[in-house]
């Protein structure tokens, strides 16, 4: 294992056993890096690399403190990852995983949706529908996904597949959709998955959301 992926691993496991809580600062690096048996060099890399995802928080001037190690936090880093990776092929594989999670949600939402929040999805199904450009249509079907996921009642979850959107890449698939005259389809699709989780049948919900993100999947690899 690298000096620095060590160093990390010591770190971390600090925070994972509960000696290191969200907000607490670090002891001083040089009595951090005696006590863990680390070159102060090592401690000093992994910090860094602790910071970049968003674990630790490095105040200049005040000390190292662990993060509130929210999901909304942590995440955040992902999402800068992934729009520095919008290529086609990372593309297809975000939407593979897309295809793996969104199910899940709505099938959670199909258990937890409230009637207010069927009208809310029922409506977003509205906008997508009368969507007078492609950028309209991509707005209003981030917001469609969302209140999905957020219907499911889990954080993590919902906040997992917001880092997933990719304005950027839906806004090519949604250009493919429109050009193959698909947009109709699309829409139903929300519907479908919008009624079944109204009807609180959660593998009819979780059935219609796999086809409708397959659905995207292929359009965009005919794409290619």
């Amino acid at each position: 294992m690298a000096v620095t992926d060590d160093a990390i691993l010591r770190v971390k496991e600090m925070i994972t056993s509960g000696e290191l809580k969200p907000g607490d600062r670090l002891p001083r690096e040089a009595d951090l890096a005696e006590r863990l048996g680390l070159s102060r060099n090592s401690l000093r890399e992994a910090v860094k690399a602790l910071s970049l995802v968003r674990v630790l928080d490095v105040r200049q001037g005040d000390g190292t403190y662990v993060s509130s190690l929210r999901a909304d936090d942590l995440l955040g880093a992902l999402s800068f990852v992934l729009d520095l990776h919008r290529g086609e092929d990372s593309v297809l594989e975000v939407l593979q995983v897309r295809r793996i999670l969104e199910p899940a949600a709505a099938a959670m939402a199909a258990q937890r949706a409230t009637p207010e929040e069927v009208v809310v999805l029922r409506a977003l199904c509205d906008a997508v529908e009368q969507a007078r450009s492609v950028a309209e249509l991509v707005e209003h079907d981030l917001e469609f996904h969302h209140a999905i996921a957020r219907c499911s009642g889990n954080a993590y979850l919902a906040r997992l597949l917001d880092t997933l959107a990719g304005p950027s890449a839906r806004t090519r698939i949604w250009r493919g959709i429109t050009r193959a005259g698909a947009v109709e389809r699309t829409v139903a699709e929300h519907r479908a998955i919008v009624e079944a989780v109204a009807a609180h049948q959660p593998e009819l919900a979780r059935s219609w959301s796999t086809v409708h993100v397959a659905g995207m999947e292929q359009w965009l690899g005919d794409l290619g």
